[in-house]
């Protein structure tokens, strides 16, 4: 029965590769890889208990392998990247829709055409219509401040 264990390795190895397409992980992958030198050493007539040591380590080395490559060469931490979706709100302008209400001067703001929980970052109350300027995002609510309406002198003039 043992010479035949080979042919449960390929069949895992297959399984696994196969699943591996259905995941996000990339790990499996890598399993089935590894069961698939165990079913090649189980076919030389390696033992039972050296077929699971050699998938164990081939499977733990590729994993390990593999993360560190990734985390190398295709991870990117660039602060000049574009900012996207949520992160790009702070410092956009938006318009107050609805004026603050509560203790919290609770209002609300449309900004890029969606509609958020506003909290003033000053204790200044928002008026609708107003032109305020994200601050900060904080849950699924914004915080921020009016818009400066006049504009610095640009001529210098004393």
């Amino acid at each position: 029965m043992e010479q035949y264990t080979w042919i449960f390795w390929v069949l895992l190895g297959v399984a696994l590769i196969v699943a591996e397409t259905f995941t996000l992980g990339f790990v499996l992958l890598w399993f089935g890889v590894g069961a698939l030198i165990a079913a090649a050493a189980g076919a030389f007539g390696v033992g039972l208990l050296g077929q699971f040591l050699i998938f164990a380590i081939v499977s733990v080395a590729l994993t390990a392998a593999s993360r560190t490559i990734f985390a190398n060469f295709l991870s990117r931490h660039d602060d000049d990247a574009p900012k996207m979706g949520i992160d790009a709100l702070p410092g956009q302008i938006g318009t107050v829709t609805s004026a603050s209400r509560g203790a919290l001067n609770e209002g609300a703001v449309k900004v890029y055409g969606s509609t958020w929980t506003a909290y003033p970052e000053d204790d200044v109350e928002l008026v609708e219509g107003e032109k305020v300027e994200v601050v900060r995002i904080q849950g699924s609510s914004i915080y921020v401040r009016p818009v400066v309406k006049h504009l610095p002198d640009w001529r210098g003039d004393d």
